[in-house]
């Protein structure tokens, strides 16, 4: 069932309802409350023309949003990672049990040893989410290898499997691991095996030239605005981190959404579609305490239900410090992809009215 262009009737969205959530996102915009985003939804395969509100800023020039502008995603991109990597699960290249170590040894020291693949996608594996050089690192412009580098010297904060920690350097581990097996960069991976057999047109890990006039900027105070190392620049643009570093829209988010709701369309097989959205850490064996189970719940590289307040527990999601969220619950059909260029939107509020709609 690929996604057809439909009106809220079609799609099981009540008109009235509906308007109320696109109203809350104007209202953002005019109070100055978020800049400018986009808003892709779609239920049961049928897609709404999707809706632009407020501004657009780029290199200092301001215009409307539009539907289809560029967003940096920033952490929208681990579950695209983490599907990667699945993709060569399914290969038969690499196991969710294999030690990381087996295929990375420089990764296997200071307590490393026992960190499993699965660990990477559920955020177990006691790596920190950001490096204590992070800052500098950036500062120097220091490219990805040498993130890579770091992370395998590092240290965990527990050990693997027996808390849940976000962890956006297991995702940057995961990214190198793609390319090791793959012999391609995670950028090509990307490019040849999920975005352009989804129809992905305008989605890439690091910004390319195509995409680079549609871009959305994020909205930074003036002090992180002047740093050449942070979200707008061209370093960060063309840094292309595994754990943040994709730029999309929302109508290319919707698509890979309702592949995963479909079974993996044209990139993965049923099987390991639904595992990817099926609650993976309450199988650890060494999870602890119970609280991690409960309220900490991850399939293979999504955040599985509290998905707004209306979701089921069968929903997923993942959103992005940029001010991004993409999210969709099988158990309605229902989709969104609501992209904005604010860090920190309410964006909780706007799934909420999106869900509401339902009828």
């Amino acid at each position: 069932m690929a996604l057809r262009s439909g009106t809220p009737e079609q799609a099981g969205l009540d008109p009235g309802r509906l308007q109320r959530a696109y109203s809350l996102l104007d209202g953002w915009a005019q109070a100055g409350r978020v800049p400018g985003g986009a808003l892709a939804l779609a239920r049961n395969g049928v897609l709404l023309p999707p809706r632009a509100f407020g501004s657009r800023r780029l290199a200092g020039a301001t215009g409307p949003m539009e539907a289809e502008a560029v967003f940096l995603v920033a952490s929208v991109t681990k579950p695209v990672t983490a599907l990667a990597a699945l993709m060569l699960v399914e290969r038969g290249l690499l196991s969710l049990r294999d030690h990381v170590s087996t295929y990375l040894p420089e990764f296997g020291q200071r307590g490393k040893e026992g960190v499993q693949l699965i660990h990477l996608l559920t955020h177990t594996s006691g790596l920190p989410d950001m490096l204590p050089e992070n800052t500098s690192l950036r500062q120097q412009h220091a490219p990805l290898a040498v993130f890579v580098e770091h992370v395998c010297q590092c240290g965990l904060l527990f050990r693997p499997g027996t808390r849940v920690s976000y962890q956006s350097m297991g995702t940057a581990i995961l990214g190198h691991l793609v390319e090791r097996l793959s012999g391609k960069s995670l950028a090509a991976f990307m490019q040849e095996e999920i975005f352009a057999p989804l129809g992905m047109a305008s989605t890439a890990l690091g910004l390319v030239p195509a995409l680079a006039s549609r871009v959305a900027e994020v909205n930074l105070p003036a002090a992180e605005a002047s740093l050449n190392w942070t979200w707008n620049t061209p370093y960060w643009q063309q840094f292309g981190a595994p754990w943040g570093g994709m730029f999309s829209t929302v109508s290319d988010l919707a698509r890979l959404l309702q592949a995963l709701l479909e079974g993996g369309g044209p990139v993965l097989g049923p099987q390991a579609a639904r595992m990817m959205i099926a609650d993976q850490t309450s199988r650890l064996p060494g999870l602890a305490p119970e609280e991690y189970r409960r309220s900490q719940i991850w399939g293979l590289g999504w955040c599985l239900g509290n998905w707004g307040d209306f979701g089921s527990p069968r929903s997923f999601w993942h959103g992005g410090a940029t001010g991004t969220q993409a999210g969709a619950d099988p158990e309605t059909g229902l989709l969104c992809a609501l992209f904005t260029t604010q860090p920190d939107a309410p964006l909780r509020l706007a799934v909420n009215a999106v869900q509401a709609a339902l009828v």
